[in-house]
């Protein structure tokens, strides 16, 4: 695969605003705790180059979308992926997967997927055995560990705040500390 490819950003809309909500905030994040999507895409662009294709997609089984956001996303160049399905369908999760086997099956880009959910393991191995360039956009301490490992196996793993700079404050977070930079003393 070349560094010119183009590199799809598939991002996974309900997992990141959930984790955010969940894990990180406490409350379902208001418009201004939310990643700016634009830095996303910018660092999407910036990590191998060449074109970049946001592909954001969303659950739209309730009938109604957000329209602001949807604006915002076009006016950013990032495509909404609107999905509905059953109630028991995980129409996002779905439509992901699909994504990631399309790329695979076209033979060549390379794939930014921002998520933390386990579900994309096959296909992200896929990919990576068939040597496309993948990474994971996420807050690090969330991603799912399956995931995580694959970073063995060449996948880059960027962190959503640390890497990416995806918001405009620091976030409520508990950070992992690396062994080798832990440093007592500013803690006490």
């Amino acid at each position: 695969m070349s560094d010119a490819e183009t590199t799809y950003l598939v991002i996974d809309g309900e997992n990141i605003d959930a984790t955010l909500g969940v894990s990180i905030l406490g409350h379902r994040p208001n418009p201004e705790e939310r990643p700016r999507w634009d830095r996303v895409l910018t660092r999407a662009g910036e990590t191998w180059g060449g074109e970049t294709k946001g592909l954001f997609f969303l659950n739209a089984t309730s009938g109604n979308l957000p329209t602001t956001f949807i604006s915002a996303l076009l006016a950013m160049n990032c495509r909404p992926i609107p999905l509905a399905g059953s109630a028991t369908e995980k129409v996002v999760d779905i439509g992901v997967q699909r994504m990631l086997e399309a790329v695979l099956e076209q033979g060549h880009g390379n794939v930014l997927l921002v998520s933390h959910d386990g579900d994309f393991l096959p296909q992200v191995e896929q990919l990576l055995d068939a040597g496309h360039k993948v990474g994971v956009i996420a807050f690090r301490e969330f991603l799912n560990g399956d995931l995580a490992a694959l970073s063995g196996k060449g996948m880059r793993i960027l962190d959503l705040e640390d890497d990416v700079h995806a918001f405009t404050a620091p976030l409520p977070r508990v950070r992992i500390i690396p062994l080798e930079s832990f440093d007592p003393i500013q803690f006490l």
